[in-house]
């Protein structure tokens, strides 16, 4: 089959052996692969990453030296099945997969080591045990952004952004975008979005977000400035303490703790936005715990491939709340499918491009120009060589 093979860096369309189902496995018929931020990350920084997963245990993730056949977010059409299987759906149905696949060489990731290619290919393998079958209402092109939606979802439930909360992501990718939408789907009311891109605060825009901002011309935080809701200095936050004890006391039989526990309870202490870092630069996290509200949470999304530094006693100063946001579960996957069906969700402004087997290599350079795309679409039966 035709696949496209990276190998020290370079992307280069290849004639490669036909896959096989094995034991658990599911062959399916690439319709659609997404081009993703970790697949351009893991074409020049393989080597880093490879050395970062091993400490946490997989040590299979690929190097410069491997030949991969990338591409871990697609909707393919089932094909064969491999043994010990159960045959869940008939041959030509729509699937989708998590990229984790059981292989004779134990748990892989698919599209990013070598042990397990991905969907830059005409058939990919996958686990039965992962996969889902598409709803019929979902456009193939939508259903090939379930992953990186997933993606989002799962880092909008580890901010536990409430509806009446406010939210702010900090640039606006494919990642940031798709944080947007399911902020939205999920009814969180205030999005503030920025972007240095024009072309990206329009995708934003397209998305949802309520408030888009130009960071060149004025500050996100600048929002929070007069906002009673949110404290944005030190002396603000101490002088509430002092005059809610202050008024507490001239109640006559009211336990001032009490008043205390019950606010708490019901959510009315001070509290501040939550905020999703997108972009994965050094010095962002540093940025926003320097100008974000006290009591802000901040979601790191954005995949950082360099050593980062931030100052702890400014978040501890505004009692911030670091939380960092990786893949997703089961559910999450199924919930984002169940969005796409009903029409909750609707990704269409992320689709900036479809290229073919051929083109691949050119739409990883595009990519780069944050006005020209967000999300480019594989379809292996394209002749297409430029989104």
């Amino acid at each position: 089959m035709r696949a496209v093979v990276c190998h020290q860096e370079e992307l280069t369309v290849e004639e490669v052996p036909d896959l096989t189902p094995g034991r658990g496995q599911v062959l399916v018929k690439v319709l659609r692969a997404g081009i993703c931020g970790s697949d351009l990350h893991a074409r020049h920084h393989s080597r880093l990453t490879h050395d970062t997963v091993k400490e946490v245990g997989y040590d299979d993730f690929m190097t410069p030296e491997d030949r991969v056949v990338m591409g871990h977010e697609f909707v393919g059409e089932v094909v064969a099945y491999g043994p010990k299987t159960h045959g869940r759906w008939p041959v030509g149905t729509r699937v989708v997969s998590l990229p984790l696949v059981r292989t004779e060489h134990g748990l892989q990731m698919t599209g990013l080591t070598p042990k397990a290619g991905g969907g830059y290919a005409e058939h990919v393998l996958v686990s039965e045990a992962v996969t889902m079958e598409v709803p019929s209402s979902v456009p193939v092109d939508h259903a090939a952004m379930t992953e990186p939606l997933a993606v989002a979802w799962h880092a909008v439930r580890k901010g536990r952004v409430g509806r009446k909360d406010t939210a702010v992501v900090i640039g606006c990718g494919p990642i940031g975008l798709a944080v947007i939408l399911m902020l939205k789907a999920s009814g969180v009311k205030n999005v503030v979005a920025s972007d240095f891109s024009a072309g990206r605060r329009e995708l934003a825009r397209q998305c949802g977000a309520d408030v888009v901002v130009d960071p060149s011309t004025e500050s996100p935080w600048d929002r929070f400035a007069g906002d009673k809701r949110y404290l944005t200095d030190a002396p603000s936050f101490m002088e509430l303490g002092m005059s809610t004890m202050e008024k507490l006391r001239r109640l006559p039989k009211v336990p001032w703790w009490r008043a205390f526990q019950v606010a708490e309870k019901l959510g009315a202490l001070p509290t501040g936005p939550v905020v999703f870092e997108c972009v994965g630069v050094p010095g962002i996290i540093e940025q926003i715990s320097t100008a974000a509200p006290l009591q802000s949470r901040i979601v790191v999304v954005g995949v950082c491939m360099e050593p980062d530094t931030f100052r702890p006693v400014m978040a501890i100063n505004k009692e911030h709340e670091l939380r960092f946001a990786f893949c997703y579960d089961p559910a999450e996957f199924r919930q984002v499918l169940v969005w796409l069906a009903d029409g909750t969700v609707d990704p269409s402004p992320l689709h900036t491009g479809t290229v073919g087997l051929d083109g691949v290599a050119t739409a990883f350079d595009q990519l780069g120009d944050p006005e020209l795309h967000a999300k480019i679409l594989v379809d292996p039966t394209s002749s297409a060589t430029r989104a």
